[in-house]
Formats: structure tokens, sequence, C-alpha cells
């Protein structure tokens, strides 16, 4: 989509929890020596106090202080500049925070619907005042406890607890003696453009668009003019002064008009590279006619894991399973009955608002023919059926026959069960040709809560009780779907646009890339798993928890283990205390069964000690056949079509589980003396290690990484160097190169790049065996030693003449 020339490879930097642009800038030097052409950084633009990552934008319109502001910012940019490195920002403009904080919704609450602001947020109006749902209690409650006051505070008059300060309305703070009593601060209370409310009522009572069901962040309007203006003039700003040189957009799929979007920004930024978070399912493909260069790549971290899982083993793996856990049926049963829950509770509100938009798509006549329990009706069923985050119908544009054909199916299939689909088969019809405003905003809002039901359902729920093989259960992949035929996956490689994105970990995905391949390595060694399973049924609490949750918590562990890491039973029991809550089968995060939570946790700890005192047999052959895996991920990632995403601290060994896991803060220090140590010959220049930040928001002494960690990810870091090393010397073949992927002996891969400069080959044994040395060609991997059992190898055979 571009003629500025494409990354050679990213660095995702999570910026915050300790890492500021000066603390960036101290990387610089060890990425531009390590082949990086690219930092990819997280939201750098002014957050609510104590974010942890960005995204809950409290002012688009500044660069967070707390990261080094425009100054620190510009720093770190010419830095980059001078290191031959770019800069790719990710932007948030479907939503910023729901926090008194947001200076804009401060406006908003001051003035109601007559500020400037009003239409910048996606607010329901014709609900009645704006819905607030902060209070720990019922308003009366509070009300009586004395919990409220009001005053008038330095911006103007405020409505204030313990906690927080909402800006209220010029001229209706009362008189002073009567600010405490309780019938003046209700009447107060109501004559405000918005209603404290207890925080429950966020289910099904707020007024705003949110982002999925996390009240906490409100929808933008960026479908206005000048709200698209407002909110991104200051990276527009940013790129007219090549200080930033690419654009990550986050959740496209929440955008109101994601193509018009798209349009209006190509139309700004010019020939600027712009790739979108996208989560593509089953075959669907980002529409053609977007202008963008691909997306971030979660479509292509699920291609190497399915190439890399073995069926057969897996086979025996779901025999077991279910047999000892009793679950039956697909992934798919699982996946719609956490629909139909989640759309009831978590997203109720978002439920009630589509039956009230398509009761006024009816019209006054069509609502009287249909009743509120078939349109209640209607509107699950649809919303269920839908297997994608979303289709792309927009005003003033015909619909594509794939989109038309994918929604005939989605209501034949809604349909199936109701005493008549009339009702479905109407509301469908607003969806795909709308023609009144009534029902264009049904289409639109339709098509924005699709995507928040899948996520929630599949990603946050489904994927926490399915527990077959968690290596499938991860961001954009499907665990009725975790194998792939070579000629599949060969004709996907050979669609694929070089400006891709591939990741392999980031700071949202499941598992890092490494604990994924651990999962992926019990496929491969079944008996060794299921070795394993037996040694958890000694453990004591065992037989207190459901056996589909001791199998996630075995994968989990053998997944994360390190050997002399002293926080493996902590971060376990956190994470399965998430597990469990977003399983939502017997706690949630809003209504915990602590006896339950703490059955589960004795036994995580009880397992991590075992664990501890011995590895229990078939822990460490599993391990093994991980690095083997991991090393083949990261092969194919350097090599298939597409640019290497690498996320912080992958670059050695990284075994962490979903967040906030997978973005507490690293030791680059450590990483790169890692790295260093274990590619001295690949890094293009001399970096001090002195000069390398250090850990830094952690508590106590972090480890040592352990002698066979230490031998692999010194492994893994020669690996990624000598790819990228590759890249830099060959831009043009990366960009032009034919592929294909074939398997010419049992258990072993051959995937060949091949074009006018000579023929790359990247051979993987997938059972572990070291793979000898073809006759002719130069070795780009392994070239050391210490490698020259590896069962991955990577070949360059010149062109003649």
């Amino acid at each position: 989509m571009t003629d500025r020339k494409l990354p050679r490879a990213t660095y995702r930097l999570q910026l915050r929890e300790g890492v500021d642009f000066d603390r960036a800038r101290r990387l610089v030097p060890y990425l531009s020596g390590f082949g990086i052409s690219h930092l990819y950084l997280s939201p750098i633009f002014t957050a609510a106090s104590g974010s942890t990552h960005g995204y809950d934008v409290t002012n688009p319109a500044e660069i967070d202080p707390c990261l080094g502001g425009r100054e620190g910012f510009e720093a770190l940019a010419r830095d980059c500049r001078e290191a031959g490195l770019g800069i790719i920002l990710d932007i948030v403009p479907n939503h910023t925070a729901f926090h008194l904080e947001n200076p804009w919704l401060r406006d908003v609450l001051r003035h109601g619907p007559d500020s400037r602001f009003a239409r910048h947020f996606d607010i329901d109006w014709g609900k009645g005042r704006l819905v607030l749902p902060f209070l720990g209690q019922p308003f009366d409650e509070m009300l009586e406890a004395g919990a409220f006051r009001l005053e008038e505070g330095e911006e103007g008059p405020q409505l204030a607890t313990e906690h927080f300060a909402v800006p209220m309305a010029q001229g209706t703070l009362p008189s002073e003696e009567m600010r405490r009593d309780p019938q003046a601060i209700r009447d107060t209370h109501a004559a405000q453009p918005w209603r404290l409310t207890h925080w429950e009522y966020e289910r099904d009572g707020v007024t705003h668009r949110r982002f999925f069901n996390v009240t906490g962040l409100i929808g933008m309007r960026v479908e206005d003019e000048a709200v698209f203006d407002e909110m991104h003039a200051l990276l527009f700003d940013l790129l007219d002064k090549d200080l930033v040189q690419g654009i990550r957009l986050d959740h496209i799929d929440g955008l109101a008009d994601p193509a018009a979007y798209l349009r209006r920004l190509r139309g700004r930024v010019g020939d600027t590279p712009v790739w979108i978070e996208k989560i593509l399912t089953g075959d669907e493909t980002v529409p053609a006619s977007w202008p963008i260069e691909g997306t971030t790549g979660y479509e292509a971290a699920r291609a190497i894991s399915r190439i890399l899982t073995d069926a057969e083993g897996l086979g025996r793996l779901d025999e077991v399973w279910r047999r000892e856990t009793g679950r039956e049926g697909s992934f798919h049963d699982a996946l719609i009955a956490a629909k139909n829950e989640v759309i009831r509770q978590e997203l109720a509100a978002e439920m009630h608002q589509l039956i009230d938009m398509a009761r006024s798509a009816m019209g006054p006549e069509g609502a009287l023919e249909t009743g509120d329990e078939a349109l209640r009706e209607a509107i699950i069923a649809l919303l269920v059926a839908f297997p994608r985050y979303r289709t792309y119908f927009a005003e003033g544009e015909a619909p594509s026959e794939e989109e038309r054909a994918l929604m005939e199916q989605v209501t034949a299939e809604a349909g199936e069960g109701l005493r008549s689909d009339a009702t479905v088969r109407r509301v469908a019809g607003f969806i795909t040709d709308p023609e009144s405003p009534e029902e264009r905003a049904l289409q639109t809002r339709f098509q924005q809560v699709t995507g928040a039901l899948l996520a929630k359902a599949h990603e946050d729920t489904a994927g926490f009780r399915w527990n077959r093989y968690i290596a499938a259960n991860e961001v954009g992949a499907d665990p009725d779907a975790p194998t792939i035929e070579v000629e599949e996956l060969s004709g996907w490689l050979q669609r694929r646009a070089p400006s891709e994105m591939t990741l392999t970990s980031t700071h949202d995905t499941k598992r890092s890339e490494d604990a994924r391949m651990r999962l992926v390595a019990i496929s491969h060694l079944p008996e060794a798993f299921l070795a394993l399973w037996e040694h958890s049924e000694t453990v004591e609490g065992a037989q207190e928890i459901d056996p589909n949750l001791r199998w996630y918590i075995l994968q989990t562990l053998l997944a994360m283990w390190e050997k002399g890491r002293g926080d493996i039973a902590e971060r376990l029991g956190q994470h399965v205390e998430k597990a469990m809550r977003e399983a939502k089968e017997v706690t949630t995060w809003t209504h915990q069964n602590q006896e339950a939570e703490a059955a589960a946790q004795r036994f995580a700890a009880a397992l991590a000690a075992s664990w501890e005192s011995e590895l229990p047999a078939g822990a460490g052959q599993l391990m093994a056949r991980g690095e083997v895996l991991s090393l083949a991920q990261t092969a194919l990632k350097m090599v298939m079509p597409g640019i290497p995403d690498i996320y912080q601290g992958t670059e050695v060994g990284a075994f962490q589980l979903t967040d906030p896991d997978n973005r507490m803060a690293v030791d680059f220090r450590a990483i790169a003396g890692l790295a260093m140590k274990g590619a001295p010959d690949c890094f293009a220049h001399e970096v001090p290690l002195d000069d390398i930040p250090g850990a830094v928001a952690t508590e106590g002494p972090k480890p040592e990484p352990a002698p066979e960690i230490d031998s692999f990810a010194g492994r893994k870091a020669r690996l990624i160097c000598a790819g990228l090393a590759l890249r830099r010397r060959m831009p043009g073949f990366f960009e032009t190169a034919e592929v294909r992927i074939e398997a010419p002996a049992p258990g072993v891969l051959l995937l060949t790049r091949e074009g006018a400069e000579g023929r790359l080959e990247l051979r993987i044994d997938r059972q572990g065996h070291g793979i000898e040395a073809t006759p002719g060609q130069d070795p780009v991997w392994p070239r050391n030693e210490a490698d020259r059992d590896a069962a991955v190898r990577l070949d360059w055979l010149p062109a003649q003449g």
C-alpha cells in the first residue's frame, strides 16, 4: 500500500510500569545492534493516573507527562533517527477513559448536551441523564450515611465523596447552609446532566458505548469529522514533524464505519504505513479496499501453532480429557452457551439498547405487530449466531456478496428453534439494507456489538472452560481447528502480503510464545503429559477441584515453569483466580466464590511445590520438545512473508501467562546480556551492558535464569539475529520471493523462499532430531558449534551465474 520502505522487524515496547521515554532511549543502541528497524510503542498519550497499559487515554491532545512528555518523546525520536530506527505508534481511536481525569468528559459533565464535547462521546442522550456507575453502594444509602458533600471546587461547583468529585452544572450549587441537607443534595443531584448510581447498575443501565463490557472506557464518535480531527491532531503533528514513521490502530472493529475512517486517515497521513488490530476468524480476510499495510498478525501466530501441532497426539489428549472431565460436544457448543450468557449478563446494556433501536426501526405500525419478546429473541438469536467480529455494511456502499451471504446464513441459523423467524428476518433486513435513519443506527450499533460479544464469549469465557488443549485457546485462534495441512498453509502463505506483521507474542496474548510452544509439545508427547496428569492426582487437594480445572492448571504450570524462579507459585495462584473468574462457572469477578477459589489455589500451590522439589516424569521431556518447537516458531516468523514483530523480552526465552503476567516489568539488562552473550557475532556494534536499563517495578531480587533456559535463550537470540541479518542484507528478497511449504518426510517441514537472488530453505524436524547440513548451501543458522544438533536449519543457496 505504500512506497515507503517497510520495516525489517519491529520491537514492541510496553511503556509505563517503570518504562518511560528515557529508559526507552537507553534501549536504542541495543535494538539497533540486534537488527531491529522500528521501535513499536504502546500508547503514549496521557492516560488515567496509575494506568499500566495506556489504552485508557484521558487526553489524546497531550503526550503523557509521566512518560516524559513532548520533550522526552522528541529526544527518543532523535535518538532513534540517529540509530536508523523508525517509530510506530499505537493509537486508540475507538475510546477514551470514562474517568474524571478526562478533560473533555469533565466539560460534558459540567455542561451536559450543550458541551462542545458532547458529540465527541458516544452517549445516548435519548435515555436521559448520563449514568455514572461510580458508587460502592446505592445513592440513597450513601446519602443517608452522609457520604456526599456539595462544594465549590477549583474549576467550579462539584458533588464530592471521599474518593472523587464530579463537576456540577453552573448555577446548581445551593446556599452554603443547605449544602449538607440531604434533600438539597438529592435535588441538586437531580438537576445535573448526569446521574450517580451503584456500580452494579453498569450491567444493563449505562448510557454510553463501552469498549466491550469495560464501563471505564467510553466510545468516541470519530465518524464525525470534527471529532476525528481533534482525536488525531497530536498524532498528525508528530507525523508532520517526522517524529513518527508508522501507525498501529487499536480495535478497528469498534468504529462505526472502519472503511470510511481508514480512507479519511489515509488521506491525511499519506504513505505512512498503517496496521490494524483485527481478529480474523476462519478463512476471513481483511476487505481488499482498505488502505492499510495489513493486520498486526494474530492470524500468523495461529497458523504457526497449527502447523506445529501434532494431530494424532492431540487426538489422544482429547480422548483422555473427555473421559476424565466428562466434557462433551465441541468448542463451538461451549462458545454458543457462553454467548447466550454474556449477552444477557455482561452485555445486557448493549442488548437492551439494540432491542430499543430495533423497536424504533420497526416504526409505529411495525411495533404494533411485533411483541417485546419476539424482538428480544430476534436480537439475541442474531448476535449469538454471528460467527465473526463484525460485518462492514455502511451507508452509501453496496454490501459485498460475501457479507450478504454471511448475513443470510446467520439469519437462517438464528431463526431455527423459534416459533417464527419473521422478526429475525425483519431485523436482519434492517442490518443489510437499511432505509431509514433508525434502521441505519441499528445497523451501525449491531456491527459494533457482535465483536464485543465474540471477544468476551470466546477469549474470556469459553476459552477458560474448554481446557482440552489451551495452546489453541488463543486470541484469534479456534480450538475446534487446532491443526492445518501443509497444502492449506502453503496457499495461505502465498496469499500473504510482505507488509503484514507477524507476531507470536503481544501484551494481549493468552500465553507468551515459548509458553505456548510448551503446550504444543503435549500434542507431540501426549503420554509424557498424561504422566504429569497422573502425578497431579497424588498432589494434596487434587480431588477437591473439578478435573477440567486441574487439567488447565497442569498445562499452565508446564507453560510457565522456570527452574529457580521464586514467583512461580504466586503467579500461578493469581492466574488461577483470573481463569476461574473469566470462566464464570463457579465464581466471577463481581460475585466471588471464595471457597472454590481457595481450593483451586491450594492445589496450584501444592502442585508448584511438588515440582520445585523434583520435576515429575515427563516434564523435562516436554520442556525440551517445547524448545525445539519454539525455535521452529521463531524461524518460521523470520522467514515467512511478513514483518517479524518481537515483543519485549521474547528475543530470549519468555514463559509468561496472560495479562497482567505478560505485561510485567522486563529486566532489559538481563535480557540483553543473554542475547549478547548468546549471539556476540550478530550484533552490528558493541553495546555497553551497563547502559541498558535493568528491572523496575519489581519486588525483591530477580532470580538468575536457569542454565537450561540460558542455553535456550542463546540459541533463540542467535536464530533471531541470523534471520534479521539476512533480512537486512536482502530486503527486496523478502518482499518479492515466492514461498511454499511442504512435508518431505514424516515430522519434517520444508519452507522455501525463492527469488532472483537465490533460494532460502528452512527445514524443521518437529521430533527434535538434528538436521544435517545440505551440500553446496551456505548455512544461515546454525553457524555456532553449540547449535549443530539443532532440529531447525536455515540455508541459503545463491542463484547460479
